[in-house]
């Protein structure tokens, strides 16, 4: 696709608006939202590219959730539990005239996904899973997770810049530097602090057993993530359902193996994957149910439909335009300027070889105090050390990890370390 899909908005129950898309052919697939910018989504290639090979089998909607993208960024922060983002779906599907919808949950909304689906089984034909748990907490735990949002008060744009590369990967610099602006674009430091805070109290367990619909749970994850066994209970406590284990270390879906990942899912939804060959760098793991079964044919309106409304033109914020919040200059000394200094005895745990093994430990405490988004200032009072020598510090860690400066310092701590932890 060249061009965006048009946005349409629907209107929730509680007044609030969502904008939505809808393009593609077949059985739908609603790619439920979590932070997200739909329409700065499409800027990102690997995105764009997704998108379109979806849409060659699926109708597609994808929907920016309250607060989010499009959608009416004036709602109340004291709701945004489980039930306010019901509302969110329940008007994407009402307004575009879908009856029934196979459910793509990303990240924060797994339990969204996983209530609708146990309130309304005659809505819900399939379900695939990645990146959340129904018990958002459990989601949220990992020190990496908690590193990146302690960022979301401190440093908007740090946090952008820093959950892109942490997500797509330390080489992902292209798709990296867009995607960090459809973060910032997302939304406002608040909005998202708010979202972040709900989330941590939304728990649906006891709405598991009551989901009918065949679901897909995916997982690819490094040791700094969600461990594989909280997407193992999850696919165990579904009446239906099997979890795939998916090659990389990168946590996210359709960037690293995205052939792969839309042949899964696409196969999954349109029922062709059931009698499918596992491939053979996949993993299945089967969940309490007894496996996917062949599901009847959906049954859709398709989008454009009844109600559905138009939007003459569309108003978002772009990653460079003149309302995007720049980035202060990054305060460091560079290599040059804080000197060579002799090779450190490598770090303990670190693999040997690794940039991060040149640390000295008082190197390691200064990296790990600025993944968690304290300026220098900050770090030299907590390490009770000078700032000037905190400058020097990162001079130093610069030059051994070869990071451009504090966002790609801070990228590297929290996608390459698995002993970064979350210090108080």
């Amino acid at each position: 696709m060249e061009t965006p899909p048009e946005m349409h908005f629907a209107r929730a129950e509680d007044g609030v608006t969502i904008g939505y898309q809808v393009f593609g052919q077949g059985p739908v697939l609603v790619w439920m939202p979590s932070l997200s910018n739909i329409l700065a989504q499409w800027r990102i290639p690997a995105m764009r590219a997704t998108y379109t090979a979806l849409a060659r089998n699926l109708t597609v909607v994808l929907y920016d959730g309250r607060g989010m993208g499009s959608s009416d960024r004036r709602i109340d922060l004291a709701d945004l539990g489980v039930e306010a983002h019901l509302r969110d779906l329940r008007a994407v599907l009402d307004t575009a005239g879908l009856r029934k919808a196979s459910l793509l949950g990303y990240y924060h909304a797994v339990a969204t996904a996983i209530a609708f689906s146990a309130r309304e089984p005659e809505r819900v034909d399939r379900l695939v899973l990645f990146g959340g748990a129904p018990r958002m907490s459990e989601a949220m735990r990992p020190a990496q997770t908690q590193a990146l949002l302690s960022l979301v008060e401190q440093d908007w744009g740090l946090f952008a810049d820093a959950a892109a590369a942490a997500w797509l990967g330390w080489d992902s610099a292209p798709s990296g530097r867009w995607t960090a602006a459809a973060f910032r674009t997302a939304t406002t430091a608040p909005v998202a602090k708010a979202w972040f805070e709900a989330a941590q109290h939304i728990d649906v367990t006891g709405e598991l057993g009551r989901v009918r619909a065949p679901a897909l749970v995916l997982h690819r994850q490094n040791e700094q993530q969600i461990p594989v066994e909280v997407f193992q209970r999850l696919a165990g406590s579904l009446p239906d359902a099997r979890l795939v284990e998916l090659p990389g270390t990168t946590p996210t879906l359709f960037m690293e193996d995205s052939a792969n990942d839309v042949r899964l899912v696409t196969d999954f939804v349109t029922g062709a994957g059931t009698g499918a060959q596992t491939p053979p760098t996949t993993d299945f793991v089967t969940g309490g149910g007894a496996g996917a079964q062949t599901h009847p044919t959906t049954d859709f309106e398709t989008g454009g439909r009844a109600g559905a409304q138009t939007h003459p033109t569309t108003d978002f914020e772009t990653g460079t335009g003149a309302d995007a919040e720049t980035h202060p200059t990054t305060d460091f000394v560079t290599a040059a300027q804080a000197g060579a200094q002799a090779p450190p005895t490598p770090a303990a745990g670190l693999p040997p070889g690794s940039p991060a093994a040149r640390l000295t430990p008082r190197e390691l405490e200064v990296l790990g105090r600025l993944a968690v988004g304290d300026a220098n200032l900050e770090i030299a009072r907590r390490l009770g050390i000078a700032v000037h020598t905190v400058e020097r510090h990162l001079g130093n860690i610069y030059r051994k990890i070869g990071a451009r400066g504090r966002t790609d310092a801070v990228a590297y701590a929290l996608h390459r370390m698995p002993e970064t932890r979350h210090p108080g």
